[in-house]
């Protein structure tokens, strides 16, 4: 992608400004939940599109891990719910994450108005895109490669379960979380829970934790062949090779080379990163998922070259060109699913 469209900087701000009506339970400095009032937000749809990979539907509720914090959320219309184990002085760690402040109507109004977006947006009108922190996106993406959602969650699940520090969590979940590994005692021949990392309760582990692990001991995560892919990225950010933090002022293609300097980080996980932590919106993801929607979508009757997919999705979907991917993405996935 080049030109002007290379710079993030370059787009508009699509921020709001802060609703009034947040508040914390109790108007508590420190409560341990909090109402956010939202427009055009679709949680659940949000948080089970593909872009993250720790959260977990438990009834009416999603549990997950942001920023080192157990969190719970609920969706009541246009309320959300948040819960956390430990008392919060501030929630700006969460709203960050969930892009609270940002205008999806003004999002949506830079899409190409052409039918396979207007039908992409009239499917998952509400979703979003999160911000999520660099280095676990990174491990994240690169071990999502020629993997499903459910096995990519349960990659991730076993290496924070066995390179992560312990998080506090809700009462509920600790009983829940006893339960199963007291179930796995008692299963004759099994050494894991039944349903590894059902309820998230470790932090991400940190780059320096990875660098010091084996391959043998990533391997066992269920990784495969991407171990070595990990462990090269852990060494490289501990060790200095790669700053993260710098690549939020970089211009996307800079960044985009930087990332890609690692071993086994393509363009499609490069721009998975750039799009899901650095909110970079010239990054455009083209996986199998994304290919097939833009083949299907606008090209029905030729088979285009990759070379011309790239151009097509650098040139046609706008400034918030990241954006009309994951509406593309999810859209596509959706449809298949009902299909089927």
């Amino acid at each position: 992608m080049g030109g002007a469209s290379s710079s993030s900087a370059s787009v508009p701000s699509l921020r709001c400004s802060r609703s009034p009506g947040f508040s914390a339970a109790s108007r508590d400095s420190r409560a341990t939940d909090a109402f956010f009032p939202v427009r055009d937000y679709d949680l659940a749809a949000t948080l089970a599109s593909g872009q993250a990979f720790r959260w977990r539907q438990v009834g009416e509720a999603w549990d997950g891990i942001v920023a080192g914090r157990w969190v719970r959320l609920r969706q009541t219309g246009e309320l959300l719910q948040a819960e956390t184990a430990v008392p919060q002085s501030d929630w700006d760690w969460l709203r960050e994450f969930l892009q609270l402040d940002v205008d999806l109507t003004a999002v949506v109004a830079t899409f190409p108005d052409d039918a396979p977006m207007r039908a992409s947006v009239a499917a998952c009108r509400g979703l979003r895109l999160l911000r999520q922190e660099p280095w676990e996106t990174l491990v994240s993406f690169i071990c999502s490669s020629t993997k499903q959602i459910v096995q990519i969650q349960q990659i991730i699940a076993l290496l924070c379960e066995r390179f992560g520090e312990p998080i506090p969590v809700a009462a509920d979940v600790r009983r829940l979380h006893s339960n199963a590994e007291g179930g796995t005692r008692r299963a004759e021949g099994k050494s894991e829970p039944p349903d590894v990392g059902c309820y998230p309760v470790f932090a991400f582990p940190s780059a320096v934790r990875l660098a010091a692990a084996s391959e043998a001991e990533l391997r066992a995560c269920r990784m495969g062949f991407r171990a070595p892919f990990v462990l090269a990225a852990a060494r490289a950010v501990a060790g200095g090779e790669l700053d993260l933090n710098r690549l939020h002022s970089l211009l996307t293609a800079e960044a985009r080379a930087a990332l890609m300097d690692l071993h086994g980080v393509g363009r499609k996980i490069a721009d998975c990163v750039l799009l899901f932590a650095y909110g970079k919106q010239d990054a455009f993801p083209v996986d199998v998922w994304v290919r097939r929607a833009l083949t299907d979508l606008y090209f029905p009757r030729r088979r285009p070259s990759p070379q011309r997919l790239e151009h097509f999705a650098s040139t046609h979907f706008g400034p918030n060109a990241g954006f009309a991917q994951q509406y593309l993405f999810h859209y596509v996935r959706v449809k298949r699913s009902e299909e089927e």
